[in-house]
């Protein structure tokens, strides 16, 4: 070979092995420089979060359904289902709805019926159908003393002919134990009823209410649908729910699925408590849709140690006032209230504020030196105390303060028949009846007419109407407002029964008539000829 063609390869080999290892140490050299500066960003990442941030650690596991489990085994024997059968006129039975604005679709568009469901499982509450029939209802109860005494709701055994009581481990086939009324209350619809077995029976233990927070587990148990010890689960979604029914209903309100034949069931916290009477569900499909209300055991429990006693009824107290519910803050300034209080709207004739010197328009601060904050404070104030008792009142009239001395009456005997409680408790008036026109009245009360959202007491109530009168033919119906009749406005029940007496028969009655409630009301007029035949009473 050519010695200078071999010296060039020679070389050239040489070169070669000086680059490559030039590229080799470059390559090392890299690698040791980053891996030092990985170590020094780890470093300073795991600094930082030692520092700054707190590691996420999961819980353990809760076992919910095995403690809800437990708890339905425990509170299962003392949760009844009750039957009732009777014979009652149906109030609200009514003609085919009539084409035309403001016509009913059914019973819940009446102002009167309840916000709520009530949980019936028989026929009867459509509307329609004949005057009187049987009905039957379905609903739950809940033991809460071994010799036989169960908690259940009013509108459950009301009027009923016969109530029978099934215990969860009876036999299939057996229809139940008859069942006695101990008592009922209308204003909180809760009632107890007794059974006699041969045996003691489980008794559910109620808790304390007040405890119950938002968020908390609990329990519904009943019989919906015939559906003997079904269980649903859920939380309490609110509580101190007012306004729903009437002054003395605070309600629990939960999710748990309540639908009728619950109504009477207990409610029952992770304790295995009782904290609720499951009474009501605000629906517009007649089912379930998450909103259900338990009647708080702490009031349960009131009226119960008062149902089981000598005279088997509620005794409330009552000053004798009417008060507006809200205090706007202007009316507040106005009257001179700088930390709340109870402005007077009406007086009772005869009553014990009116008695001490108290007027419309004196704003109620305090009882017993106690401070009141709303009407629901003056409310549950005197209610709980019994009538003949003395309570010192402070209140503010023209911006000055003073005091006056009461004596507690009796609430069912100042406002019985303006609530409709006379005739529950044996007092009062008997019904009134029709007019001749077919229709029963009744004046419309300060109450009525916030619960309408009238601006104005105006008009009066229709509380029935004859099947087959004037009054049905042209579709009157119970809750409607009558405003004006010929053109004649109606403030009292001398203004109706005035201008109804001087109606001829074959002449022409229009009447104004407004039906629903608050901003779903409206305003029609029903009209017809008084037919030759139309007779009755005319008060």
């Amino acid at each position: 070979m050519n010695p200078r063609l071999s010296n060039f390869w020679a070389r050239m080999k040489a070169h070669r092995l000086a680059s490559t290892f030039l590229i080799l140490l470059t390559l090392a050299l890299g690698i040791l420089i980053g891996t030092v500066i990985s170590q020094g960003v780890k470093g300073q990442s795991a600094k930082n979060v030692s520092a700054d941030a707190t590691p996420i650690s999961l819980p353990s596991p809760q076992q919910l359904s095995t403690a809800f489990s437990q708890i339905a085994k425990q509170i299962e024997p003392a949760v009844v289902n009750i039957n009732t059968e009777g014979i009652v006129r149906n109030p609200h039975r009514r003609r085919s709805p009539r084409p035309g604005p403001g016509t009913p679709e059914s019973p819940e568009d009446n102002p009167f019926q309840d916000f709520f469901d009530r949980f019936f499982g028989g026929p009867g509450g459509q509307g329609f159908g004949p005057e009187e029939q049987r009905t039957t209802s379905l609903g739950s109860g809940v033991i809460v003393d071994p010799k036989g005494y169960i908690i259940t709701n009013r509108h459950v055994v009301d009027r009923a002919d016969r109530i029978r009581v099934r215990l969860h481990d009876d036999p299939v086939g057996f229809q139940g134990y008859e069942a006695k009324v101990i008592g009922t209350d209308v204003e909180t619809d809760l009632a107890v009823i007794k059974i006699d077995v041969n045996k003691p029976l489980t008794a559910a233990k109620l808790g304390n209410s007040d405890s119950m927070q938002v968020g908390d587990w609990v329990l519904a148990i009943g019989s919906p649908f015939s559906l003997e010890a079904t269980v649903t689960a859920g939380i309490v979604s609110a509580t101190s729910r007012n306004n729903i029914a009437q002054q003395f209903q605070d309600f629990i309100q939960t999710d748990a699925a309540i639908n009728p034949g619950n109504s009477g069931g207990p409610l029952v916290n992770m304790r295995n408590e009782v904290i609720g009477i499951n009474t009501a569900i605000f629906t517009e499909s007649g089912g379930y849709q998450g909103v259900g209300f338990a009647l708080p055991s702490n009031t349960v429990a009131y009226v119960y140690n008062q149902l089981i006693g000598p005279e088997h009824r509620v005794t409330r107290g009552s000053i004798g006032v009417t008060f507006q519910p809200a205090l706007d803050p202007a009316a507040a300034r106005v009257y001179g209230l700088k930390n709340g209080g109870v402005i007077i709207s009406e007086i009772a004739p005869g009553g014990p504020a009116e008695k001490a010197g108290l007027q419309v328009g004196d704003a109620i601060t305090a009882i017993d030196g106690k401070p009141l904050k709303s009407g629901d404070d003056l409310v549950a104030d005197v209610s709980r105390r019994k009538p003949g008792t003395h309570a010192k009142v402070s209140y503010v009239r023209n911006g000055k303060e003073q005091t006056a001395t009461l004596t507690i009456a009796d609430r069912t005997k100042l406002f019985g028949e303006r609530l409709g409680l006379a005739q529950e408790e044996g007092e009062g008036p008997e019904s009134p009846a029709p007019t001749r026109m077919g229709v029963t009245i009744r004046a419309v009360t300060p109450d009525m007419a916030q619960k309408l959202g009238l601006q104005e007491n105006r008009g009066v109530l229709v509380q029935d109407v004859k099947v087959g009168s004037f009054a049905d033919d042209i579709g009157l119906t119970r809750g409607d407002l009558i405003l004006e009749i010929n053109r004649q406005r109606v403030n009292s029940e001398d203004d109706f029964r005035r201008i109804t007496s001087a109606i001829k028969p074959g002449q022409d009655v229009a009447m104004l008539v407004r039906r629903g409630r608050g901003q779903q009301a409206t305003t029609l007029i029903v009209a017809g000829t008084l037919p030759q035949e139309a007779t009755g009473s005319n008060q």
